[in-house]
């Protein structure tokens, strides 16, 4: 049960619950301890041992129930003998997964084959021994690696592997056989072989649910992060959330975690001396010149005209989702004024916040000039030498006044000043478009119009304070 073990630890990480080496080896040793023979405490071990959440929960569960109902899995202990089977019928299965290898004994005369005369698969269909059928199938995925599954493209090639290790090429010649000879019998077989291709068929769907369900949300997850946010379509939004929602849990594991080697700089002597007068200067204890690293602070502008909204959805909820790693973060939203939403995105679930914030200030005609006027008036002062701005937005005004001026002075104010453009660079500067102008106040201009541009900006942001 070991490999087992194995195999529903990677089925776990499949739909999304964090396995760790030292977890999955915890949860081995309470599996020792408790057993194998009752499911529903089996079933608490492993949920105690490795789920940190209720969504983990939940998922590990549903996991749970369809890991072990696998052929491979369920049967993988030796089956119960029957209480209602005699003795040496008992005997006479001791493998019932195996196919004989040599010929059956010769029934007399040259009638209709005998049971012997039929394969161990032919006879198993026939006497209906659903044990050692399971058996057979347990065997029969354990030899065609069932558990290797990854893409839907795959399930006839397993369908086939697995047939062929039950016997399927026997299986074939006896009911040819009995057509000849035994046409009633032949009809029994060729339904129960029915019912057994149905039986390998469910079983390898039920794995790639089971072991490619990974593989399958990596690649759509991939396909995701190189789509252009803007054109994202209504059923893909979910997705969208849950995949910034896993790029923020990654960027606030790389960055919020502590430096188990940090740059200690150079020896302080005077202190180092001073700290060790008791012991005659023997240096004891030792001060290091430490290196000052600001504290982050983000005020982000976005701009949630109807022509980049569903951008700025996407980075507002990224933004927001790192306050482990970023302990001062303000929001604000503008399309013809400026709001701040710091608020809204803190207390509100993400899809409340955003209705809230577009029912303020969303789907207008942007108008950049009243904007940084309203932000001037208000919010200039929240902008120190610690602070990154970041604005979010095309940059085109309406051929209004873009009151670029506002934008240098937050430029001089700022740490950093940094625009997020999620148009292609080739429309940069023209029609309405002023980020030409925009850019020279800048210290960082980059476009941003996929998950993948909008992680890799964000992570740089963050990293500067590292």
């Amino acid at each position: 049960m070991r490999e087992n073990l194995h195999r529903f630890f990677r089925a776990a990480r499949g739909v999304g619950v964090h396995v760790s080496p030292a977890e999955s080896i915890d949860a081995m040793r309470a599996v020792a301890v408790v057993g194998f023979n009752d499911r529903d405490v089996l079933r608490d071990t492993l949920l105690l041992t490795l789920a940190k959440s209720e969504d983990e929960k939940r998922a590990l569960n549903d996991c749970f129930d369809l890991f072990f109902d696998m052929p491979e899995v369920a049967d993988a202990s030796p089956p119960q003998a029957d209480e209602s089977a005699p003795e040496g019928e008992a005997d006479d299965a001791s493998s019932p997964g195996e196919m004989p290898s040599g010929g059956s004994q010769p029934s007399g005369g040259g009638g209709a084959p005998s049971d012997s005369d039929l394969g161990q698969l032919a006879q198993m269909l026939l006497s209906q021994d659903r044990n050692a059928l399971a058996a057979a199938m347990a065997n029969a995925a354990s030899a065609a690696s069932l558990s290797d599954i990854r893409f839907f493209t795959q399930r006839g090639i397993f369908t086939t592997r697995m047939l062929d290790a039950l016997g399927i090429a026997r299986l074939r010649d006896d009911l040819d056989r009995l057509t000849e000879t035994d046409p009633t019998t032949a009809e029994r077989l060729a339904a129960a072989t029915d019912a057994l291709r149905e039986s390998v068929r469910e079983a390898v769907s039920q794995a790639l649910l089971l072991y490619g369900r990974e593989e399958s949300e990596n690649l759509r997850n991939e396909i995701l992060r190189n789509a252009p946010l803007s054109r994202i379509e209504p059923r893909q939004v979910e997705a969208m959330r849950a995949l910034i929602r896993r790029i923020a849990r990654r960027l606030r594991e790389r960055y919020s975690k502590p430096r188990k080697r940090q740059r200690r700089g150079h020896l302080d002597v005077r202190r180092t001396l001073r700290r060790n007068a008791a012991w005659g200067g023997v240096p004891f204890l030792t001060a290091w010149k430490r290196k000052h690293r600001d504290k982050p602070r983000i005020v982000a502008l976005c701009d949630v005209s109807g022509s980049v909204a569903r951008v700025s959805d996407f980075f507002l909820l990224l933004i927001h989702s790192l306050h482990e790693v970023v302990s001062d973060v303000r929001s604000f939203a503008f399309s013809g004024h400026l709001i701040e939403v710091s608020d809204l995105l803190e207390k509100l679930p993400p899809e409340e916040a955003m209705r809230e914030i577009m029912a303020k200030v969303g789907f207008g005609s942007s108008d950049y000039g009243t904007s940084f006027e309203n932000f001037e008036k208000e919010w200039l002062s929240t902008i120190t030498p610690q602070t990154t701005v970041i604005v979010l937005g095309d940059a085109r005004t309406n051929n209004l006044d873009p009151r670029a001026d506002i934008l240098r002075t937050i430029g001089e104010r700022a740490k950093r000043l940094v625009w997020l453009n999620p148009e292609n660079r080739m429309a940069w500067g023209f029609g309405d478009s002023e980020m030409t102008r925009y850019s020279t106040f800048c210290t960082v201009v980059r476009q941003c119009a996929t998950a993948q541009q909008l992680e890799r900006a964000v992570s740089d942001i963050v990293a500067s304070y590292q």
